[in-house]
């Protein structure tokens, strides 16, 4: 509701509104957007509000001047139950809704949008694992999933396969126990720094129903990593090329069957899309409340800007 109405308001933006008109606008918004939470979803973002002006939206603006990556905040979050958001009460998860989720994750990219971006990363992953993993995986990954003790990435594009994923080239073929995994991924948030890489990787023929989606340890011999790329913005969350050099991964590391990474890696964008969307939307809202307090802040001779 809040983002139609949002963008329902910027079709008259060339209409002259004062700061004061702008201020009962949002405020309007939020209690509206109030009424459509329960008390439980009331309680989660006021939780992530709190969390996110006390931890994250002090340090945003050094972090990203810096590139300081804050695993330690990161620990912080996990500890209210945001490592796991998504995943199942069984093994540590918090079991929340995609809807439960969108709101916390909104209220934190307020704070920090980079290093909430990454948060929501980890959780999708941390949910394929519990969605398609076998009793055992889900046992041993995503309690350390949930208390970040083991951060996590998606590892999907290519150098030479963006949007036409299916065409990717990374291969793994089976010998014994193993997977020998040889290839490369782009752009990966978290590369360098995660300790778990969920690549989409080809076991089959050609298309989405050859390639398999294996579980893969920062520590394995053959696996390193590029330089850090050069961004515009969201410079504190790591984004690196990963490279894969007869990586040998235990059969035991695949996460659902062979042939079913394609399936796995678009059902889990299909909630990372929900959480980056949330994300933006975040990011967008305390924007808007930056630029509504601006022209009551700013001086100009002898009266703010808001009664020019």
């Amino acid at each position: 509701m809040l983002s139609r109405v949002i963008i329902s308001g910027s079709r008259s933006r060339l209409a002259p509104v004062s700061s004061r008109s702008l201020s009962a606008g949002t405020e309007l918004l939020g209690h509206l957007a109030d009424a459509t939470l329960t008390e439980d979803q009331q309680s989660y973002r006021d939780l992530a509000r709190s969390f996110a002006a006390e931890e994250l939206a002090p340090h945003a603006a050094e972090w990203d001047r810096t590139g300081h990556f804050p695993v330690d905040i990161l620990k912080q979050a996990s500890s209210l139950g945001f490592g796991a958001m998504f995943a199942r009460e069984e093994f540590g998860g918090t079991g929340l809704t995609r809807t439960d989720g969108a709101i916390i994750v909104e209220e934190l990219a307020a704070g920090c949008t980079s290093t909430t971006a990454y948060l929501t990363i980890h959780n999708m992953c941390c949910w394929m694992v519990d969605t398609f993993g076998t009793p055992e995986q889900r046992a041993h990954w995503i309690p350390k999933f949930a208390a970040m003790d083991v951060l996590s990435s998606y590892c999907l594009t290519e150098p030479g396969s963006g949007s036409d994923a299916a065409s990717l080239s990374t291969k793994a073929v089976k010998e014994g126990d193993y997977y020998v995994l040889n290839g490369s991924k782009a752009f990966i948030s978290g590369g360098g720094v995660s300790d778990v890489y969920l690549v989409m990787c080809r076991t089959g023929g050609a298309g989405a129903g050859g390639v398999s989606c294996l579980l893969v340890e920062k520590n394995m011999p053959g696996v390193s990593f590029g330089e850090n790329e050069k961004k515009m913005g969201w410079r504190n969350q790591p984004t690196c090329q990963v490279f894969f050099d007869n990586v040998k991964v235990p059969v035991g590391n695949i996460i659902g069957a062979e042939g079913d990474g394609f399936k796995i890696a678009m059902k889990g964008l299909d909630g990372g899309r929900l959480s980056i969307g949330a994300c933006s939307l975040g990011a967008a809202k305390a924007a808007m409340a930056c630029a509504v307090r601006r022209p009551t802040d700013r001086s100009m001779t002898t009266r703010t800007v808001a009664h020019l």
